[in-house]
C-alpha cells in the first residue's frame, strides 16, 4: 500500500516542482549515455518518445498523419530520484547537450516530508545571503601614525598558540643560581605554535580513502617541506593504525565524541607511539546540528571503516547526543579532559568542541577556571556535515561572528584573553574569502579557525552550495568521489591532486595573512581582539560586535 501511495503521489508531480529540471537540446544529442551513466540519483534515463505528427511533401502535397519514434533522455518524474543539480550530467556530455537549471519557484520540501520521515541530507545551510564575516572590512590602517609594513619583503611569522599560554608572571618556576626550575609538583601546560588556520574534524568513513588521504598528505608536506605548521583534525573515528605510530602523527589532532569510534585503536597504539599528537578535540557538539549526535550510515561501513573503528560491517554508527557518563559541564571538564590529559602524561593539549549557542559563556567560564583545559572550539551554524535532518541545517545553530566576540569579551572582563585560546568555525570561507575571513575572526577574538566544507571545495572540487545543489554527502552516491566509500565513485578522485591543492590553498592563504596584517603593522604577533580594525555598514552588525560603523 505504501508504495501504491508513492506511485499514486508521483503521479500527480510536475517537474515544474522540483529544486532542478533538466534542460537537454535534443538537436545537439548523440545519445551516448554517458550522461545517464553517470547521474548519482538516477534522474534521468533514456526513453523512447512517439509522436504523432502532420505531414506533407510533394509537388501537390496532401496532409498526412507520421508516426515518429525518436530515442530521448528523460528526467524521471520521482521525488525520491530528483535532480541535486550537480551537474556530472553536463560535465561528461560531449556536445553541451544537457544542462540541470535551479528552479526558484520549486515545492521540494512540500512532496519530501512525506510518509512521516523529514527530509536529511548532508552539505550546509541553504542560506544564499552573504555571511556576516564577509561584510566586514578592515579600517584601521598604519601610515603616518605607524609604521606600515612590507608584505613581500618584510619578515612574517603568521603563527598562533594551541594550549593554555600562562603569563610569565604566574609561571611555577624558581630561579636559583640564575638557572630556571619547576617547582615541585607544579605543572606547566603543553602549549603547540601552529598555523592560524586548521582543517577541521572531518572523518575517514566521512570521507573517502583518496580524499583522506590527500588532505594527510597535503598537511605532512606544508609542515616538512614548506615549513608552514597546519594541523588536522581527525574527525570522529579513530585513525589509520600506521598514522599513529609514524613520525606523522605529531600534524594531527585525533577527536574523541560521544560514540568513542575507533578510540579502542588509539588506546592500545599508546606504547608503540614514537609521537605524540598536535592535541586531543573531545567533541560535544556540531554547529551545522547542535545538540545531535553524529551518524554514519551503514552503507559507508566497509572493511577498512570498520576495521579502524572496531565495529562490525554494514551497520549504522550512531553516536549520541551527549557524552553518557557526563552530565554536567563540571563533571565533563573535570573527568573528561583530566583522563585524556592524563594518558599522554599532560603533555598534550586537550580541549573541547562545542557548538555555537547561548549556553557557550557558560561552557568557556568553567573552562576558564579548570587549569588543564587547553582552548575552546566553537563551530557557529554555517558549519557542514555529512547527514544531518534539513531542519537542523537549515533552523538550528548561533552565528560564529557574535557569539565568538561574547566569549573573548568574557574573558577579557576575567583578564585571561591571553591565557585561553578560542577558536571558531563554522562559515569560513563560505564566499571562498578564506583569509578574510579568518583575519576578521582573529580581530574579534580567536586565536585561529578550522575550515572543513571549503577545503573540500578548494581542494576536491566539491559541487555541493547553499542552494541545496547535489549535498548527497549522506547517501555516500557523491558524484565528485568525496564523501563516499563506493570504489566506483572514490576512483575518480586522485589522492596527489588533492595533496597539491591543499598546498595551494594554504600557501595562498598565508600570503593573503600579511596583505591583510603588514597595513596594520603586525608580523610577529597576531593582532587577536583588535576589533579597531574591523569596520561594517550595517548598523546592528556593529552594535551587536562593537565594532566601528562605516558607511
Amino acid at each position: 500500500m505504501e508504495s501504491a501511495h508513492r506511485l499514486d503521489h508521483n503521479s500527480e508531480l510536475t517537474l515544474l516542482e522540483f529544486p532542478f529540471i533538466i534542460r537537454w537540446r535534443e538537436d545537439r544529442c548523440s545519445r551516448c549515455g554517458r550522461c545517464t551513466a553517470v547521474c548519482p540519483t538516477r534522474a534521468i534515463e533514456p526513453s523512447v518518445m512517439a509522436q504523432r505528427l502532420v505531414h506533407s511533401d510533394g509537388a501537390t502535397p496532401l496532409p498526412q498523419t507520421i508516426r515518429r519514434v525518436s530515442q530521448v533522455v528523460r528526467q524521471v518524474n520521482d521525488i525520491d530520484r530528483h535532480c541535486v543539480g550537480c551537474g556530472t550530467c553536463s560535465l561528461v556530455c560531449p556536445n553541451m547537450a544537457i544542462m540541470p537549471e535551479y528552479n526558484p519557484h520549486h515545492k521540494f520540501l512540500f512532496h519530501k516530508n512525506r510518509g512521516g520521515v523529514p527530509y536529511a541530507r548532508g552539505g550546509r545551510r541553504n542560506d544564499p545571503a552573504t555571511s556576516t564575516l564577509d561584510k566586514l572590512k578592515f579600517i584601521r590602517i598604519s601610515m603616518l601614525t605607524d609604521p606600515s609594513l612590507d608584505a613581500g619583503r618584510h619578515e612574517f611569522h603568521i603563527r598562533t598558540l594551541m594550549g593554555r599560554n600562562l603569563a610569565a608572571e604566574t609561571l611555577p618556576l624558581d630561579v636559583a643560581d640564575g638557572r630556571l626550575s619547576l617547582k615541585p609538583g607544579a605543572f606547566i601546560p603543553p602549549v603547540r605554535e601552529i598555523f592560524p588556520i586548521r582543517i577541521g574534524g572531518m572523518s575517514i568513513g566521512a570521507l573517502s580513502p583518496p580524499m583522506w588521504e590527500g588532505l594527510a598528505m597535503g598537511v605532512a608536506y606544508l609542515n616538512e617541506v614548506e615549513h608552514i605548521p597546519v594541523v588536522m583534525c581527525s574527525g570522529e573515528g579513530g585513525l589509520p593504525p600506521r598514522l599513529l605510530k609514524s613520525r606523522y602523527l605529531k600534524y594531527f589532532i585525533p577527536q574523541i565524541a560521544s560514540g568513542y569510534f575507533g578510540w579502542d585503536e588509539i588506546i592500545h597504539a599508546l606504547p608503540e607511539m614514537i609521537e605524540e599528537p598536535a592535541a586531543i578535540e573531545i567533541k560535544y557538539g556540531q554547529g551545522a546540528k547542535p545538540g545531535d549526535g553524529g551518524l554514519l550510515m551503514a552503507y559507508k561501513v566497509l572493511k577498512l571503516i570498520a576495521k579502524i573503528r572496531g565495529v562490525p560491517m554494514y551497520v549504522d554508527l550512531a553516536s549520541p547526543p551527549t557524552h553518557q557518563t557526563k552530565y554536567s559541564i563540571e563533571e565533563a571538564v573535570a573527568k573528561m579532559i583530566q583522563s585524556v590529559s592524563m594518558a599522554w602524561g599532560f603533555r598534550v593539549p586537550v580541549y573541547p568542541k562545542i557548538s555555537g549557542t547561548k549556553t557557550a559563556l557558560a561552557v568557556l567560564n568553567n573552562l576558564a577556571r579548570n587549569p588543564y583545559a587547553a582552548a575552546l572550539t566553537i563551530d557557529g551554524e554555517d558549519g557542514g556535515t555529512g547527514a544531518a535532518y534539513n531542519v537542523s541545517l537549515d533552523k538550528m545553530g548561533h552565528p560564529i561572528a557574535s557569539n565568538l566576540r561574547d566569549c573573548y569579551l568574557e574573558l577579557v572582563k576575567a583578564g585571561k584573553q591571553n591565557e585561553l585560546p578560542l577558536f571558531a568555525a563554522g562559515g569560513v570561507g563560505k564566499e571562498a574569502n578564506l583569509a578574510a575571513n579568518a583575519a576578521s575572526l582573529i580581530l574579534l577574538g580567536a586565536s585561529g579557525v578550522d575550515i572543513g566544507k571549503f577545503i573540500m571545495q578548494a581542494a576536491a572540487e566539491c559541487y555541493g552550495d547553499e542552494r541545496n545543489r547535489c549535498n548527497l554527502c549522506n547517501l555516500g552516491r557523491c558524484p565528485r568521489g568525496i564523501t563516499t566509500q563506493d570504489p566506483r565513485l572514490y576512483r575518480r578522485l586522485d589522492a596527489d591532486r588533492v595533496a597539491e591543492r591543499v598546498v595551494d590553498v594554504f600557501k595562498t592563504a598565508e600570503t593573503e595573512l600579511k596583505k591583510i596584517f603588514a597595513p596594520m603593522g603586525r608580523s610577529t604577533q597576531l593582532p587577536i581582539g583588535m576589533s579597531d580594525g574591523l569596520g561594517v555598514g550595517d548598523k546592528a552588525i556593529a552594535d551587536r560586535l562593537q565594532i566601528s560603523y562605516v558607511c
